[in-house]
């Protein structure tokens, strides 16, 4: 066991002060305890090694201040910048105020930062990840609260975020806990983001195997966003002529590289094969960045569990099953083959906001959703076609059992041209209810009225 203050980290020190004693004590692992109540100033990034836990006793907060160079983040793992998985590390008890400080502000050249990964706790190529009892109540607008990418077997309980961007935000990776989460975002509480842009994900690829248990999107006045993004996206080989835009992906030398260019709507023709092994290099005044080895062509999510979920906030959509088309991404090259993002389960979501209009918005393909114990007040379920060339969307299999519906509604399930769903509704609790099914929506069992 070490004692952080042993090794000079002190609540009158500077925040520089602070973060070389906090980093010594770090190093070579072990147990290390924060065991005096106060603010300790941070000012500098601590880089966390294999079988290190941190605990921070009642009281006891970290401050972000700036760093007069550059600021980097509050914790990351060491491995993220080798590309090296880590093992075992925790973080106990950690409250942290951001005190307006930024990670990626102005930084993105900057050795501290990696492109694409931007939480003030950021870990990449992780395994066997632990953060309990992390509070924060002041997120700014560019970075996540927790970012995790590259990742297997991950625990995150006890969680009381609030701020302006996300709270918790996934890249690729498995087996996964977030339990009992207080949630109060202006922008996504929590982000499963197989696909995603450029500057928000290090790496490509599938998330799978999690639960999402016992989590509060509590109510605020403004918002952007859904309580959770299931993003998924598809790209295809380089070849010469290919138009692209900000964020697309390509695959080239059985590497993926991305285009790195400003988020203006822009596109631009790519004559010149990117063949560089790493960093960014300009080709036809094209910004490519090299993002990871492997000729991978789809990413997104499946075998996902959220499970006690109760929705305060009003929302235009609670649950995107998502495509970005935007001038920061489009995740749907014209004509790749997309992904199916699959066997996702919503067991006992309560609406207790006034205004849902969606439930779920689904605009990528989808197969096997299914609801199961939920209270629905007025909130429908929407599938939508991205309307890019060469996609074909799989027929969606839906499942509700034992839903709890509180108010009517004019349209509970729609499928626009090009998507379609078979329907099974059993255990119903309100069988007065009776609603409408627009599209290619096959009713193979209800237990309510649904008209076409």
């Amino acid at each position: 066991m070490k004692l952080a203050a042993d090794y000079g980290f002190k609540v009158d020190n500077d925040g520089l002060a602070n973060a070389r004693a906090l980093q010594s004590a770090v190093e070579g692992g072990g147990d290390i305890y924060i065991d005096q109540p106060g603010v300790y100033e941070l000012a500098d990034q601590i880089i966390l090694g294999d079988d290190t836990s941190l605990y921070f006793c009642a009281g006891a907060y970290i401050k972000r201040v700036n760093n007069p160079k550059e600021n980097g983040y509050v914790f990351v793992n060491s491995g993220a910048y080798t590309k090296t998985y880590n093992h075992n590390i925790q973080i106990i008890g950690l409250h942290l105020i951001c005190n307006e400080v930024r990670s990626v502000d102005k930084m993105k050249k900057s050795p501290k930062v990696i492109l694409g990964l931007r939480g003030h706790c950021s870990f990449f190529y992780i395994k066997n990840l632990v953060i309990r009892d992390f509070e924060c109540y002041d997120l700014p607008v560019e970075d996540f609260g927790i970012h995790i990418c590259t990742f297997e077997n991950v625990l995150l309980e006890n969680l009381r975020i609030e701020g302006m961007k996300d709270a918790v935000h996934f890249g690729r990776g498995s087996k996964f806990v977030v339990r009992h989460g207080l949630f109060r975002t202006y922008d996504d509480p929590i982000a499963l983001n197989g696909h995603d842009y450029v500057t928000s994900n290090p790496e490509l690829g599938w998330i799978e195997n999690g639960l999402i248990e016992d989590c509060y999107d509590l109510n605020a006045d403004a918002t952007v966003g859904y309580f959770c993004r299931i993003l998924a996206g598809a790209w295809t080989d380089w070849y010469e002529g290919m138009l692209v835009q900000r964020s697309d992906t390509v695959v080239s030398n059985n590497r993926l590289y991305r285009v790195y260019m400003p988020v203006d709507g822009k596109t631009y023709v790519s004559r010149t094969r990117p063949t560089h092994e790493q960093g960014e290099k300009e080709y036809d005044g094209i910004v490519w960045a090299v993002v990871q080895d492997g000729a991978l062509y789809g990413a997104g999510c499946k075998n996902i569990h959220f499970k006690d979920i109760y929705l305060q906030k009003n929302r235009s959509v609670a649950f995107s099953i998502h495509f970005d088309k935007d001038d920061y991404s489009r995740s749907y090259y014209p004509h790749a083959k997309s992904p199916v993002q699959e066997n996702l389960t919503f067991e006992n979501v309560v609406v207790q906001a006034e205004k849902i209009p969606r439930l779920l918005w689904s605009i990528s393909p989808v197969e096997n959703v299914r609801f199961i114990n939920c209270t629905l007040k007025n909130n429908s379920l929407h599938f939508a076609h991205i309307l890019e060339d060469g996609i074909c969307y799989p027929t969606t299999n839906l499942l509700f059992n034992g839903t709890k519906f509180e108010e009517e509604m004019p349209t509970f399930i729609r499928c626009e041209k090009g998507t379609s769903a078979n329907l099974c509704i059993a255990n119903t609790m309100h069988t007065g209810f009776s609603s409408t099914a627009e599209g290619d929506v096959y009713i193979r069992a209800a237990d309510i009225t649904l008209q076409k």
